[in-house]
């Protein structure tokens, strides 16, 4: 029966194959930077024996503020609301071209405007107002009496 696979070699190495295998991992070892921008050594100026309690302040900072945003955030129906306005405000109700919709919302606009003229030129005299009973004598917006 063969030797199993699966078990590590045990032989003993030379004192020499050993100084060869550690200058060569010493070698290969990434230099300082690179252990911080993989998180692996703490990118800080503090002592060794400060930079747990470093990291668990500014980790508790983040928690902090997490916190703080979370809590400012508005609720669901108000969020819905804000949507529902926006749409109703900001959106254009309109299958027009968008290069056009300006001047679109230009032409309503002005079309509201004819709209309101020609009701204000068609509306009633005060006198006529009053002669109906709309308005009462001393309620004479133009003052004669």
């Amino acid at each position: 029966m063969s030797e199993d696979s699966s078990r590590p070699d045990e032989s003993p190495i030379s004192p020499l194959e050993r100084r060869n295998s550690l200058e060569k991992h010493l070698q290969q070892r990434p230099d300082i930077r690179e252990l911080k921008d993989k998180h692996i050594l703490l990118d800080t100026n503090a002592a060794p024996s400060l930079q747990a309690t470093a990291y668990e302040l500014e980790r508790q900072r983040a928690t902090d503020s997490l916190k703080k945003g979370l809590g400012k955030r508005p609720e669901r129906e108000e969020l819905v609301e804000r949507i529902e306005l926006f749409r109703s405000n900001i959106l254009p109700d309109s299958t027009a071209a968008p290069a056009i919709q300006g001047q679109q919302k230009k032409l309503e606009k002005h079309m509201r405007a004819d709209s309101l003229n020609e009701k204000i030129a068609h509306r009633p005299k005060p006198e006529e107002l009053i002669k109906e009973g709309i308005l009462e004598p001393d309620e004479d917006p133009t003052g004669a009496e």
